[in-house]
């Protein structure tokens, strides 16, 4: 299911929605330990668990970033700071699992805002997948959602 793409007065929130037949302490794992998240986005990994703590975003120049952790509610909120946007996972019980919710906050649309919708879009199906004990063709996918989201996009801003 695609994001819903909200306009604001600077930028744009994109909400990103599943509903996964997995408990929130499963998903949460694969959120937040590190042999879990390379596997779904290998550049990104936990540096310090904690609010004020960091993400690690390895460059491919080879130069590291660290993104601040700016809240931290266990097995139910992670925020981190993705340089001047920020990105926000949500966990809900359900009856048979669990909601995952991913906010990114984009303060600038720009030509890459698509490419990093798709990316985010692929990253959360891929936990999926991985959760299900199956996997998907990334690049394949990614070109999908990047033609579907290049659309929204458009939309979004001509409105």
């Amino acid at each position: 299911m695609i994001a819903k793409i909200e306009k604001k007065e600077i930028g744009c929130i994109a909400r990103f929605e599943r509903h996964l037949e997995h408990s929130v302490e499963e998903v949460w794992s694969w959120l937040t330990e590190n042999e879990k998240l390379a596997q779904w986005f290998n550049e990104l990994q936990v540096g310090e668990l904690r609010e004020g703590g960091f993400m690690r975003f390895d460059m491919p120049d080879g130069t590291v970033e660290e993104l601040e952790i700016t809240e931290l509610k266990k097995h139910a909120v992670f925020e981190f700071s993705w340089w001047v946007d920020s990105v926000r996972f949500e966990l809900a019980i359900e009856s048979n699992g669990c909601k995952l919710v991913l906010i990114e906050r984009i303060e600038k649309i720009t030509d890459h805002t698509p490419k990093d919708l798709a990316g985010w879009h692929v990253c959360l199906d891929v936990i999926v997948a991985l959760m299900d004990g199956r996997t998907i063709a990334r690049m394949e996918e990614w070109k999908k959602w990047f033609e579907e989201y290049k659309q929204v996009i458009g939309e979004v801003t001509q409105s």
